[in-house]
């Protein structure tokens, strides 16, 4: 198993251990937080903490199903905490556990505790974390890999040829893979078989789509919500409306209005598939409302959904420096 050492997010974890605050990793399906937990995890037991310290619980394993009763939940870790020593606490994906606040605030105001907690969408990290835990958490917003990071997980784990002591293959080779095989980490464990990498790919999207966005917004036609999606997808970079958006749908026959576009936005901007940046107009100094640019969390997804873009090449390399800009 490819383990990728995300650098700056694991110094983000060391420099806030043991500070009387909650750690929240956010972050779009698939992107890594969970093999941050484990990289981590390693860190503190080479760091002096014990094994029996460390309370970790992923709330997408069936071992862990029983415990998404909040109640059931505090009595599980209760029974493993230590009195007499810090108890390091891991939940991962703690968004589907029901009333999950209520086990984090008694976890929070305990002396002896170092608390750890991931969610894959933007809703519950921003605006319900927000309103819940209010003054009480620092969030780390995690990304598929950058370039760079991909760049170096590549040459170390199969493009380097050790025995000659080379790079087997040139930068732009490297970034044309980047934009075309995805950026989520364990695509690099699919040996660069498209086919296993695009599977891939359409589960991590059809799970985003389907239990993050229709299932919360109550969509009942997933077609037009697709048809919005590919439509972002084809327009990254370029400035967009929602008008714009409902007239071009309505007129290939996906009879629509602005209020219905503006949901479907607001989900896949929740769910992470993509980002809006609004116009700014420096001289007035204040944001204009009428037209956004978008960009997708990973170009591979983009790739699967629409095929071959070459002639979007400069708005493809747009997007990547956005990113790497976040």
């Amino acid at each position: 198993m490819i383990r990728i050492d995300r650098e700056e997010y694991l110094d983000f974890l060391i420099k806030s251990k043991d500070k009387k605050i909650i750690k929240v990793v956010s972050g779009v399906r698939r992107c890594g937080k969970s093999t941050l937990f484990e990289i981590y995890k390693d860190y503190l037991l080479k760091n002096g903490v014990e094994k029996i310290q460390i309370i970790s619980i992923n709330f997408e394993d069936m071992d862990y199903e029983e415990l998404s009763d909040y109640k059931k939940l505090y009595e599980y870790i209760k029974s493993k905490m230590l009195e007499d020593k810090k108890n390091y606490i891991f939940l991962d994906e703690i968004q589907h556990v029901d009333k999950f606040e209520k086990v984090v605030d008694s976890l929070f105001i305990k002396e002896n505790v170092d608390l750890y907690i991931t969610g894959s969408n933007a809703y519950f990290m921003s605006s319900e974390l927000a309103t819940l835990l209010t003054g009480r958490y620092i969030e780390l917003k995690m990304l598929p890999l950058s370039f760079k990071e991909y760049y170096h997980a590549r040459l170390e784990y199969q493009n380097f040829d050790k025995k000659e002591k080379k790079v087997l293959k040139t930068l732009i080779q490297y970034y044309n893979e980047y934009i075309v095989k995805s950026s989520f980490p364990y695509t690099l464990q699919l040996e660069n078989n498209l086919k296993n990498i695009y599977e891939y790919l359409n589960g991590i999207y059809n799970s985003v789509l389907l239990k993050d966005i229709v299932a919360r917004l109550k969509i009942a036609d997933v077609i037009r919500l697709e048809s919005v999606v590919k439509y972002i997808f084809d327009n990254i970079g370029n400035l967009t409306s929602i008008s714009k958006i409902a007239n071009t749908l309505t007129s290939m026959g996906r009879k629509t209005n602005t209020k219905t576009i503006e949901k479907y936005i607001k989900g896949l901007i929740d769910g992470l598939l993509i980002y809006e940046v609004n116009r700014y107009n420096i001289k007035c100094k204040e944001f204009l409302s009428t037209l956004s640019k978008y960009y997708v969390s990973d170009l591979g997804l983009r790739q699967m959904i629409l095929g071959n873009r070459n002639i979007d090449m400069g708005h493809i390399l747009e997007n990547i420096i956005y990113l790497e800009l976040l």
